[in-house]
């Protein structure tokens, strides 16, 4: 991977960062995206999408990823494979070391996407794999006729719950508050499924299994301190996200939790270093906000370049 200095690196092949590549490469700076699974990102592993202006019907991800990457290659996106390891940010050349290598260019945009939280109870490491999920939509055919719980109320537990009643024969819906945080349309959705039956009120302590699979959880009820056994099949679990990538010592300015802080022009506190997407400290994520971000990121590190050569 290393050669030349680029004119922009794009860390994260999620829409932010294929966005972010598109008009980067349509104003003619060379431009390349690192990534280490694949383009995409959490986007590729979704089902079905049908809130991405310009489509009538759902899209799958994994289309709308080949979309977004076929158009981005057209004006000469380059896209290479590889973990980051280490970002030095202190001089006018950012540099970024990769398991493939290093790569350096003037500007840099970080597109390094999100990755679900962990419960942190007993079993769930043990199990992870074997009965505990965190992607309905890579797992769910697995658990065909099967009982599974959802653990979260939030936007994406309550999607990923639904999709799993295309499987599961039922689907138990742990959430600790009696409200769900996601959108109304998707709310009325669970609450009128026949297949999905919520647990208000509900955390897990524990996921059992037999040391093979999962065979259940031990869970409590927060408002009268009961614990109790419950049979499942499998645990899915959505509880929120944490930023992705070695930012914790690289210059960047954070949130209390980690994710990166811009202005409205998705530039950081460090000149030269842009950030969109989910990373970013911020309010929604969405496919269609991520898309957003990532063209004004790239733009702005366009003006940025160009202010640079003079």
């Amino acid at each position: 991977m290393e050669k030349e200095i680029r004119d922009v690196v794009i860390i994260g092949g999620g829409p932010a960062g294929m966005a972010a590549g598109l008009y980067a490469s349509r104003a003619l700076l060379d431009t390349v995206i690192v990534e280490s699974k694949g383009p995409g990102g959490q986007m590729a592993q979704t089902h079905e999408i049908e809130n991405y202006p310009g489509f009538v019907q759902p899209v799958a991800g994994a289309e709308l990823v080949q979309a977004m990457l076929d158009q981005a290659k057209r004006f000469g996106l380059s896209v290479e494979t590889g973990t980051v390891e280490q970002l030095d940010l202190s001089g006018d050349i950012k540099t970024v070391h990769t398991s493939s290598g290093v790569v350096k260019a003037k500007a840099l945009i970080l597109a390094t996407g999100v990755e679900p939280k962990r419960l942190g109870v007993p079993g769930e490491q043990e199990y992870t794999g074997r009965g505990v999920s965190y992607c309905a939509t890579c797992d769910g055919a697995f658990f065909r006729g099967k009982k599974v719980a959802v653990v979260g109320g939030g936007d994406t537990a309550v999607k990923e719950a639904l999709f799993l009643t295309r499987f599961a024969r039922e689907v138990v819906l742990i959430h600790r508050r009696d409200q769900l945080r996601s959108e109304h349309i998707q709310r009325q959705r669970l609450l009128n499924s026949k297949t999905i039956s919520p647990r208000w009120f509900h955390v897990v302590h524990e996921i059992k299994g037999d040391g093979k699979r999962v065979d259940g959880v031990i869970v409590e009820n927060i408002q009268s301190g009961s614990i109790s056994p419950l049979a499942l099949d499998g645990v899915f679990v959505f509880i929120g996200r944490t930023p992705v990538g070695p930012l914790a010592d690289s210059g960047l300015e954070l949130d209390k939790e980690g994710f990166v802080i811009t202005d409205e022009s998705m530039a950081t506190n460090i000149p030269g270093v842009f950030a969109a997407g989910d990373v970013r400290s911020k309010k929604w994520r969405q496919i269609v906000t991520a898309t957003a971000e990532g063209s004004v990121a790239a733009l702005e590190a366009a003006e940025y370049i160009e202010n640079y050569k003079e």
